[in-house]
C-alpha cells in the first residue's frame, strides 16, 4: 500500500475536517479573515460574508467553470481506463510513468492477487469515468449557473483533484500489468425526494459513490479509504455552508432537515 498516497489523502481529509469544525466557530466569533472565507466558500455561500477587498475579487472565476473539472476528468480518467484495459485484456503493460510512480512509492511489482487487483481498479476507474460523464452532462444540459464565483485556488484544486483521484486508483495496481426552460436564477428552497431529509443530498450521494468504489477495491485498501475520508469532510463542509445559507435566507426552512447525512448530520 503506497503510504505516501495514504498520507497525502489523510492530510487533505484532516484539513477539511479542521475547516468543518473551526470555520463556523471562528465566523461566529468574528475572527475569520476574508481570504479564508474565500478559500472555503463558493457560489451562493459567499453571500453575506461582507465586502471583500478588491484584490480578492480579482482572484475569482465563474462557478460555471465547474464544467471544466468534468471535462478534465472524462479525458484523463478515460485515458487511464483505456491504458488499464489494454494492460488487463490485450497483453500490454501499464505506462512507464505509472511504473516509475510505483517504484517511487515503494509499491511491490508483484501481488498474490494481481488479477483481482487489476479487475477491481478497472471497475473503479470505469465507475469514476461514468460518474464524470454524468456530471459533465448535468453541467452542460441540466445545471443552471447564476453569477456565483469560486476562488481561483478552488478552481485549480478541483482540476488537480480529478487527475489525482484517477491516478490514485491506478497506483493501487501492481506495475505488471440542460433540459427545460429557465424560470429564475434566484435561489429557492428545494423539496422532494432526499431533499425532504437533507439540504444537500447530491453531496451525500457523492460520498456514497466513493464508498461504493472503496468497497469495490476492497476493505483492506487503506489508500482509497483515505480518499473516502477526504470526500466525507470536503462534502460535509460544503453541505454545512449550504445548510447555513438556506437557514439564514429562508425563515420557513424546515427544521427537521439535516445538512448532509439523513437523520445524522
Amino acid at each position: 500500500m503506497p503510504a505516501v498516497l495514504a498520507a497525502a489523502w489523510s492530510l487533505l481529509a484532516a484539513a477539511f475536517l479542521a475547516a468543518l469544525v473551526l470555520v463556523p466557530r471562528l465566523r461566529r466569533a468574528g475572527v475569520v479573515s476574508g481570504l479564508l472565507q474565500d478559500l472555503v466558500r463558493y457560489g451562493k455561500t459567499k453571500r453575506g460574508c461582507g465586502q471583500r477587498p478588491g484584490w480578492l475579487r480579482l482572484l475569482q472565476a465563474p462557478k460555471r467553470w465547474f464544467t471544466h473539472f468534468y471535462v478534465v476528468s472524462v479525458l484523463w480518467n478515460g485515458f487511464l481506463l483505456i491504458g488499464l484495459f489494454q494492460a488487463e485484456f490485450l497483453g500490454g503493460s501499464l505506462p512507464s510513468w505509472i511504473q516509475h510512480v510505483h517504484r517511487s512509492l515503494g509499491r511491490d511489482s508483484q501481488s498474490e492477487d494481481t488479477g483481482n487487483e487489476h479487475f477491481s481498479a478497472l471497475l473503479v476507474l470505469l465507475l469514476l469515468w461514468l460518474h464524470s460523464c454524468r456530471r459533465l452532462a448535468e453541467c452542460l444540459w441540466t445545471s443552471v449557473f447564476s453569477n456565483g464565483v469560486i476562488h481561483i485556488v478552488q478552481y485549480c484544486f478541483g482540476l488537480g483533484y480529478y487527475i489525482a483521484v484517477g491516478s490514485t486508483v491506478l497506483c493501487q495496481v501492481p506495475s505488471n500489468v440542460r433540459n427545460g426552460k429557465v424560470i429564475s436564477l434566484s435561489h429557492s428552497v428545494p423539496f422532494g425526494d432526499w431533499f425532504e431529509r437533507v439540504s444537500c443530498p447530491h453531496y451525500f450521494a457523492e460520498l456514497l459513490i466513493y464508498v461504493s468504489m472503496a468497497i469495490t477495491l476492497g476493505f483492506h485498501n487503506v489508500t482509497w479509504w483515505c480518499v473516502v475520508m477526504y470526500v466525507l469532510f470536503n462534502q460535509a463542509l460544503a453541505a454545512v455552508l449550504c445548510h447555513e445559507f438556506y437557514q439564514k435566507n429562508f425563515s420557513s426552512y424546515p427544521k427537521h432537515r439535516k445538512a448532509f447525512i439523513p437523520f445524522v448530520f
